[in-house]
């Protein structure tokens, strides 16, 4: 009996020793003032496949600033900005760490929020002050503030009639033709690159204008609602087309296509954050799906006949 909960201790010890190895949690102290700030900082020995949501079910704690994920000496480290407003000890819960698809718990961590002692002895005694005449409110100028916006309006209407209508000049309506899909979608991903996105932390924004371009491209080229359904749907359609070869295509393209959209599903509803390369490496794929995902020749030449 004494082997086995030796045994049965020593596999929990092990354990939480490996969840521990991998998150760990800090903070610079455990005892503020009210409106004191501190600093909650998660460690994570690893650099690939890592998501770390936001702080999550804090109470009587208050987030102040979340500072951007930094790499150091290949461990990622996510810092918080605390503070408290009211009395008492409070915990920050466990935090849920996802490293390559498995999840780590933090350790939860006690902080001390103590009032601000005030010694009345000394304290500023003044006379009683006598009561002052009521300000002016809103409601003393309202009706004067209508008659205002009545005669500006009119003033609008008048100026719109005697200058600005007569002045203005019927434009023959420009058509700009479309561009063929693929030049479209060549000439909106070099309009992304120049915008810097990603390079500026905008990575949700950067993954969601990448993909409507790959989406649209595909909607036009093959004629799909591309833009309007889910990934695993469109997905569906094309591995359909592919099979019945109404498209002219590879698996690696497929396969590529599929990698970039769940990559951006989890930038902009999991909060992941992928590494530079690997930004890169979507963009390049982008480029290659627009390339290589064409519709067959004959159903090209039985539209234009």
């Amino acid at each position: 009996m004494r082997n086995t909960l030796f045994y049965i201790f020593l596999l929990i010890y092990c354990v939480g020793f490996s969840q521990s190895d991998k998150v760990q949690v800090e903070i610079d102290t455990t005892n503020i003032r009210i409106g004191e700030q501190f600093q909650y900082k998660i460690s994570v020995n690893e650099t690939e496949n890592v998501i770390i949501p936001s702080l999550t079910n804090l109470k009587g704690l208050e987030i102040v600033d979340s500072l951007k994920i930094e790499n150091i000496k290949n461990k990622l480290v996510k810092k918080y900005i605390l503070t408290g407003f009211d009395s008492g000890a409070f915990y920050i819960p466990q935090q849920q760490i996802f490293i390559k698809n498995q999840a780590y718990l933090t350790d939860s961590l006690l902080v001390n929020v103590a009032t601000i002692a005030i010694d009345t002895t000394k304290a500023q005694k003044f006379p009683i002050k006598g009561i002052k005449t009521e300000g002016y409110q809103y409601n003393d100028f309202e009706q004067y503030f209508w008659w205002v916006v009545a005669l500006l309006i009119l003033i609008g209407a008048l100026l719109y009639y005697f200058i600005i209508r007569k002045k203005k000049e019927i434009k023959e309506e420009v058509i700009v033709p479309l561009l063929p899909p693929y030049e479209e979608a060549i000439e909106k991903l070099q309009a992304l690159d120049k915008k810097l996105l990603w390079q500026n932390n905008e990575i949700k924004k950067y993954y969601s204008e990448l993909t409507n371009i790959v989406r649209g491209y595909i909607e036009r080229e093959l004629k799909l609602p591309a833009l309007e359904i889910t990934t695993d749907e469109l997905m569906d359609v094309l591995n359909d087309f592919n099979n019945i070869k109404s498209i002219e295509t590879d698996k690696e393209t497929i396969y590529k296509l599929k990698k970039l959209l769940q990559e951006s599903d989890l930038v902009k509803f999991a909060k992941s954050k992928p590494m530079d390369y690997e930004i890169e490496q979507d963009r390049k794929d982008a480029k290659s799906i627009i390339d290589n995902l064409k519709p067959k020749k004959e159903a090209i030449e039985d539209e234009v006949e």
